[in-house]
């Protein structure tokens, strides 16, 4: 391809809407633009790059059975009522009317449409196992789509879902499945690791994400390098701490301090020259079905997905100002969990707090905290669990070992349906006996744009973007520098259409531009390999092969030497 007929519209500077690395780098070397907020064109580079993607995941795809199918973007509301998920999904389902006034949506998932057809489609245990899969778009209508392609409200995912006839051959399924993310993430050279995850929306009994390592990833992995554990942070456990308290609040009352203007456990902490972890914070929080005090202890944040599993909640918002008032009779900073206005809030104190005694907490009055806080004595929980995040030096649940926080971001996620869906939509199918029974489900996706934005996430430099040969939208670049001149002109000419009948993706920079555009021009986009035809390569006889991730030199003595060199590295997959 040459480049002055290709479509390449790159950018001199870093977008201003763009934060990661990634999204700059995508808009700024032209891989895409955006038409709406979350809502994005692949422009020719991105879509390449994204179709080379796309064969990796087919190819690792096949290699476990799994068949392609396309299902529609558009689904039927129906199906939707039907699961009982158009409530669920809330607002990020995205719904509308046809002409007959029949509601559709916006596919922000499959698993309905894909257990209607096979529900329709396969009637014997005969068929089965059957795994289906698509490269297809999705909608979510996000409140706040940011980063790029990592959280766009339209997306490219890879489904897939197997249909088994009992639990042992989805554990079969499943592992194959895995199996394969494996390979594909190997292949495309990232480090990664499954964590247990939660279910979350889509529902099963288990599910694994896959995470891959990045300081820019926006979800939080708890890790012990000792013995191997490793769980999203809303998974996480930690040994639970048993806190000594002062001497001084051994006492068999609660005791007021006078803490004028201080709120935070800092201000007071530093106010009464006491370290934060003798004190129990407490913080409410409104609910579908009422408000909630939840207690930590001073040092520690309360992970909102565990407040929520132990509350038996789905939505958590922190309560207003004025809710905080009317509950515990003070302004906000000086909530304590005991006397709470009527029984308002549903106290649900973390389990370390549960194992020590003598807390220093909010009084619920104005300018007051109160010692000598004693669980059990001067509250009664309603709820005690783990309700904490767990913090860097924590030990581990399993082995005691110190454990550690990583950055990561989320591409794949695995599940264990079972009978979730079938049971449902009332999909079955006849076994050996000819009875009736569910069909036993799994559930496999990837994020394809997310990980594309990731890949040159972790695979770029201050030049560009610098991604796996596999995945580069062209494999190799020949650059003229002075297409004035006619031997180099003629010479490029020669190489690009020699290169190009070997069946490599070659872009010819053939633009009547400064040698310093071009060579920065080809290193934004990412070509792994670069010919640069100049002066010295007419005068020297001597052909000159760059190679994008360390910048090294190549020097051969002769066109048939260059081919070979070309050939080889043509055929290299991930060149890290």
């Amino acid at each position: 391809m040459r480049y002055s007929k290709f479509f390449i519209p790159s950018l001199k500077e870093d977008p201003r809407e763009a934060v990661l690395k990634s999204h700059k780098l995508l808009l700024r070397a032209g891989y895409m633009r955006q038409l709406a907020g979350g809502v994005y064109i692949y422009l020719p580079l991105g879509y390449k790059s994204l179709k080379k993607l796309e064969e990796i995941i087919r190819q690792e795809m096949s290699a476990v059975g799994a068949i392609e199918l396309s299902m529609p973007f558009v689904q039927p509301l129906d199906l939707w009522k039907e699961s009982g998920r158009d409530e669920d999904y809330g607002r990020e389902l995205l719904r509308f009317k046809d002409r007959q006034d029949r509601g559709f949506c916006l596919a922000p998932t499959y698993e309905e449409v894909i257990t209607d057809l096979v529900k329709k489609n396969v009637k014997s245990y005969k068929e089965l196992p059957m795994t289906l899969y698509q490269i297809h778009l999705k909608f979510r209508d996000e409140m706040r789509p940011r980063f790029g392609l990592m959280r766009a409200k339209e997306f490219i995912m890879k489904d897939a879902y197997s249909f088994d006839r009992d639990e042992a051959g989805l554990n079969v399924s499943y592992e194959k499945m895995k199996h394969a993310y494996e390979n594909i993430f190997v292949r495309l050279g990232f480090d990664f690791k499954f964590i247990k995850a939660e279910a979350g929306e889509i529902g099963g009994s288990y599910s694994e994400e896959l995470m891959v390592f990045s300081e820019y990833g926006e979800d939080k992995i708890v890790i012990c390098e000792n013995c191997g554990y490793a769980v999203s942070i809303d998974e996480a456990d930690s040994i639970s701490d048993r806190q000594d308290p002062l001497e001084s609040c051994r006492q068999p009352k609660m005791t007021k301090l006078f803490t004028p203007g201080k709120k935070s456990v800092e201000e007071v902490g530093e106010y009464l020259k006491l370290n934060k972890t003798y004190f129990a914070k407490t913080i409410i929080y409104k609910t579908e079905s009422g408000f909630i005090a939840g207690v930590v202890r001073g040092d520690r944040e309360i992970n909102e997905r565990k407040l929520k599993k132990a509350a038996g909640v789905k939505n958590l918002f922190l309560a207003e100002k004025s809710e905080v008032e009317r509950i515990t009779g003070a302004p906000c900073g000086f909530a304590g969990p005991f006397g709470l206005k009527e029984g308002s809030a549903l106290v649900v104190i973390d389990e370390e707090i549960d194992n020590s005694e003598y807390w220093i907490t909010g009084a619920n009055e104005k300018d007051a905290h109160m010692a000598n806080v004693k669980p059990g004595r001067d509250f009664i929980p309603d709820v005690v669990a783990n309700i904490r995040s767990v913090q860097v030096g924590d030990k581990c649940i399993k082995c005691s070992g110190d454990l550690k926080i990583k950055n990561s971001i989320e591409l794949g996620h695995i599940f264990k349906l079972g009978e979730k869906y079938s049971r449902i939509l009332n999909a079955k199918f006849l076994d050996e006996k000819g009875k009736t029974k569910f069909f036993v489900m799994g559930c496999y996706g990837i994020g394809v744009g997310r990980t594309l934005q990731t890949l040159i996430e972790v695979f770029s430099d201050e030049f560009g973007i610098n991604l796996p040969v596999a995945l580069s939208p062209f494999t190799m670049a020949v650059v003229a520098l002075n297409m004035g001149n006619e031997q180099i002109a003629a010479l490029s000419e020669s190489i690009y259409k020699n290169i190009t009948n070997m069946g490599i993706d070659v872009l010819y920079d053939d633009r009547k531009l400064s040698p310093g555009i071009k060579l920065k021009d080809i290193d934004l986009i990412g070509v792994p390999f670069k010919i640069v035809i100049g002066n010295r390569t007419i005068k020297d006889k001597k052909y000159e092969i760059i190679v994008r991730i360390d910048n090294k030199k190549e020097i051969y003595d002769n066109l048939e030497s260059l081919y070979e060199r070309v050939r080889e590295l043509s055929k290299i997959e991930t060149f890290l």
